[in-house]
């Protein structure tokens, strides 16, 4: 009997440490969910003005404009409507990045406590600014077509002034675009953009199926079918509700480093003079390459000359 008696001994220590071990993984699987859990969604909004529903010409994008004061509200409006439905889905904190102009349009007094915005020029990041790879999605409300696109309500690419094309690695892009390279390089997927219809399909040729919501359909530079402004605001809550309840089908858009940047200006001089400077290739009459090892790198160099001009002060 004695064999017998140690056999069911090393049984009852076998199981025992098997159920130990069990509970164990348990509550290492339970520490890890509350981890996961407690972990709150970060959310990054970029807003420009152009494809705000309504939106057509500087009458309502510029101070000086007879609309301005009503179109300011309807892009904070549609920039509400975004943070709602962020909240709603749970997230912690917001970033909200002015980026229309002189980057002072938002009314700053409407947001919730837990947004932080972003405001006026020079920044690092530039309508991206303040992004980092703690987010965990990016979205773009009020965005426009590029500068090369013959379609598209205000179509331009950064400067509608001096720009004529902005390319990466060969690609003649949009802001959207541009801007979603920027977020990708920090592992944060774009999920959401809304803007006229040209700017949206526009961006979602090369970002890939994203919510997306139409403010307007384009019938010129200057003229434009549009919702009104509850309607975009409607729309544009549930688009990012959805975007963010299938967050984990988005992907960030990377694209090869090091990254080589086109700028071709509208005029002759800026190409001539920035070719003075050792870093920076004139391709032609007006157009200008540089080449940075990273989006930062080109995000700095574009900001530069963007935004540079002797006259500064103070």
């Amino acid at each position: 009997m004695k064999p017998f008696g140690l056999r069911s001994v090393s049984c009852s220590l076998v199981a025992g440490t098997f159920l130990l071990l069990g509970l164990a993984a348990q509550r290492k699987a339970a520490a890890q969910t509350a981890g996961d859990s407690s972990k709150k969604l970060k959310v990054y909004i970029s807003v420009d003005m152009e494809g705000v529903a309504g939106t057509v010409t500087a009458d309502q994008l510029i101070p000086s404009g007879f609309e301005y004061e009503r179109f300011r509200r309807f892009m904070t409006d549609e920039t509400m409507a975004a943070v709602r439905a962020a909240n709603e889905a749970g997230a912690g904190e917001i970033v909200v990045s002015d980026s229309h102009g002189n980057g002072e349009n938002l009314l700053i007094e409407e947001f919730p406590k837990n947004v932080r915005i972003v405001r006026s020029w020079p920044r690092h990041g530039g309508m991206m600014a303040g992004l980092d790879s703690s987010f965990s999605a990016a979205i773009f409300i009020g965005y426009h077509a590029s500068t090369t696109n013959p379609k598209g309500v205000r179509a331009h690419t950064f400067s509608s002034a001096h720009y004529a094309r902005v390319t990466l690695n060969g690609n003649a892009v949009t802001e959207g675009e541009y801007n979603a390279a920027y977020a990708g390089a920090k592992g944060v997927p774009v999920i959401f953009v809304s803007g006229d219809d040209v700017a949206v399909a526009e961006i979602k040729s090369r970002l890939g199926d994203i919510e997306s919501v139409e403010t307007k359909k384009s019938l010129g530079f200057h003229s434009a079918e549009t919702l009104t402004p509850g309607v975009s605001c409607e729309k544009i809550n549930l688009g990012v509700k959805s975007a963010l309840s299938r967050l984990h089908d988005f992907k960030p858009y990377v694209i090869k480093t090091p990254v080589t940047l086109e700028i071709t200006f509208k005029n002759y001089t800026p190409a001539e003079l920035l070719s003075y400077l050792r870093s920076v290739e004139r391709v032609d009459s007006h157009t200008i390459r540089f080449v940075g090892k990273d989006m930062d790198e080109i995000d700095d160099f574009e900001e530069f000359v963007g935004n540079y001009n002797a006259d500064l002060a103070p």
